[in-house]
């Protein structure tokens, strides 16, 4: 997704073209033959779901077409992780890749032990806390819950992004606020939830065993024949 003279561009495929993903469970089937997927474009060509998607149904609310729409279908259907896994930004991870990642994204550290050896961030730890007390938490209810806002601490959304890319925390569900009455209004904003709390402890860890460094290794090689034009910069800007 690019922005061009003021205008949102789409860089996806022709719906007629056979490669063209069309519907939500061949999206689910795309991530888990890849094994993960941005959700946007990014620096290495082709590897993204916008890209494998024709543009003619992005944010048109349809849910049988539109692809804006299936990222809310998986994030509460929990047949693949979705969050801000790379650079930052939104996508996918199937479930035999999540605990690569989080062995090489958590360095082998569960939160807690990353807090007592003084690696987490007090605001980290803060929103990590509040998990202790409910399995999950909207993003207002967090941000609030966590002491962040005009008098709090700051940079929620910078502070919670880089808890997902540390797989601490995955986007479950997209819900609107509800008012007194009992109607929902306003803009659908983030669930988050421990990825443990979705899937088992043991599914999210099972890759603790090994060397982070070479869970690391596994995922840029695994881009890397998937993508063999890729260089190491964009590789290191989309999964670093």
């Amino acid at each position: 997704m690019a922005v061009e003279n003021g205008v949102w561009i789409m860089r996806g495929r022709d719906w007629n073209d056979p490669a063209c993903i069309r519907t939500y469970q061949e999206l689910i089937g795309r991530i888990n033959e890849v094994g993960f997927l941005p959700l946007f474009k990014n620096e290495i060509d082709g590897f993204s779901v916008e890209e494998q998607t024709a543009d003619l149904f992005w944010w048109t609310g349809d849910i049988e077409r539109d692809p804006w729409e299936w990222r809310v279908l998986a994030a509460r259907d929990a047949e693949v992780a979705y969050g801000k896994f790379f650079g930052g930004k939104a996508g996918f991870i199937s479930l035999p890749w999540l605990p690569v990642f989080a062995n090489y994204r958590r360095d082998g550290y569960d939160f807690d032990a990353r807090w007592d050896d003084e690696l987490a961030s007090a605001r980290e730890k803060k929103i990590m806390d509040c998990f202790e007390r409910e399995t999950e938490w909207t993003a207002l209810q967090l941000k609030g819950e966590a002491g962040f806002g005009k008098i709090g601490e700051k940079n929620f959304s910078g502070v919670v992004t880089a808890l997902q890319m540390e797989t601490y925390l995955v986007i479950r569900d997209f819900r609107r606020k509800v008012n007194r009455r009992g109607q929902a209004y306003g803009m659908p904003v983030s669930v988050y939830m421990r990825p443990e709390t979705v899937w088992g402890y043991g599914a999210v860890t099972a890759g603790y065993g090994e060397d982070p460094a070479a869970s690391q290794k596994k995922i840029y090689e695994h881009v890397r024949r998937l993508f063999p034009a890729a260089g190491e910069e964009p590789l290191r800007k989309v999964l670093r």
